[in-house]
């Protein structure tokens, strides 16, 4: 057995406690530097996860503002905007705003600042469209772009004038050539739900929706810019919520009001709209009790769908041609309006008179008169009151 000193124990004991502490203190550092390691890397993560964010936030919005300002994916539409003297750079870019043509005003002033826009945009009526990037904007009102005539023209279009009697009026005005206008209602691309805009290469995709009202023009205005001023009018009138809600209650779509509107406008002078709407409605729902059959017998749809060289009035040999206009030979409504309703026709398209007739003849007194039954009908018309 060994032999040990009171000295050796003493010692070995202290070292033992000066290793111990030592190690204590070697694994409470330890535990810190892990943990300090795990909150830099934490740290580290949430700082990449930042700068990811904020990257795809500005991207995005990078990206936001290049369309806008390389004019991407945007709607097409066409306007005339006059620049005055008053006009300041920022004003411009209020109506730009307005207009549709620019997304983000402070991006377009900003654009401009570093172009001096501001030293180059001069007073002048200019077409500016879509398609148009910041730059072509402002080179578009520029010195020396060309500048639409500031002469203005006063256009009154009656209701009941077709596509091509409104084209004739416009030409005849000064608006713009009857070329460019017939080019532009046949094939042009009009950003409005209500116009057909697969089906080009007819003048008729537009009838019924150029509204009659009194307009002021541009004389030597650009077609497109015209014939949009008219629609934007049926629009306002038709679009809002409460001819939406009439149109949806006819159970008729919007199409079908304006072509019933459209028949009501030219069988009629302006005083029995909803009676003849009544007949229209009524017949249409004839299955045969009442001698109808949804047949319409309407002179005006017919003579619309005649040659362009008929003269004279209705024949028999008239009511034999083949045409889908024909509403003696088809049932039901023709495929377009035949002619560009006012409100007082629309307003009878959607709200009917409540009446059993279904015939109506004008008399020598210049009114229509309505019967219910067929009987009613061939009496009045050998009366000698009719005025046919």
């Amino acid at each position: 057995m060994a032999n040990f000193e009171r000295h050796d124990t003493t010692d070995w004991d202290s070292e033992q406690v000066r290793r111990s502490t030592q190690s204590s203190e070697e694994r409470t550092a330890s535990s810190h530097r892990r943990k300090r390691r795990r909150k830099n890397l934490g740290g580290r993560a949430l700082y990449f996860i930042c700068v990811v964010a904020a990257s795809a936030i500005l991207a995005g919005v990078g990206w936001l503002l290049a369309n806008d300002l390389c004019a991407f994916n945007k709607a097409p539409k066409t306007v005339v905007l006059e620049v005055t003297e008053t006009d300041t750079f920022s004003s411009v870019a209020t109506r730009l705003k307005e207009e549709e043509l620019i997304e983000y005003k402070w991006f377009f002033k900003l654009f401009g600042a570093f172009s001096h826009a501001s030293d180059k945009i001069e007073p002048g009526v200019y077409e500016l469209n879509t398609d148009m990037d910041y730059r072509a904007l402002i080179s578009a009102m520029s010195t020396g772009a060309t500048s639409t005539s500031t002469e203005t023209v006063t256009v009154t279009i009656p209701e009941g004038y077709t596509v091509k009697q409104i084209i004739s009026l416009l030409a005849e005005s000064g608006v713009s050539t009857e070329e460019a206008l017939t080019e532009t209602a046949e094939n042009a691309t009009f950003d409005f739900s209500f116009v057909d805009n697969e089906n080009l290469g007819d003048l008729s995709r537009l009838e019924g929706y150029l509204f009659p009202d009194t307009y002021e023009f541009y004389v030597g205005e650009q077609s497109s810019s015209a014939l949009t001023r008219l629609l934007k009018n049926f629009e306002t009138k038709m679009m809002n919520d409460e001819m939406k809600a009439k149109v949806e209650s006819s159970g008729r779509s919007l199409q079908e009001i304006v072509i019933i509107a459209s028949l009501i406008e030219k069988e009629t002078d302006g005083t029995d709209q909803a009676n003849i709407a009544s007949v229209i409605y009524n017949r249409l729902a004839d299955t045969g009790s009442h001698g109808t059959y949804g047949m319409l017998n309407i002179d005006a749809a017919l003579l619309y769908g005649l040659p362009e060289d008929h003269t004279g009035g209705l024949t028999n040999e008239d009511k034999e041609y083949d045409s889908p206009y024909n509403l003696y030979k088809y049932a039901g409504l023709p495929p377009t309006a035949i002619a560009n309703p006012g409100l007082a026709a629309l307003q009878a398209a959607v709200e009917p008179a409540s009446t059993n007739y279904y015939y109506y003849a004008l008399g020598k007194d210049g009114k229509h008169h309505f019967s219910t039954t067929l009987e009613e009908h061939n009496a009045f018309l050998n009366s000698g009151e009719y005025g046919g």
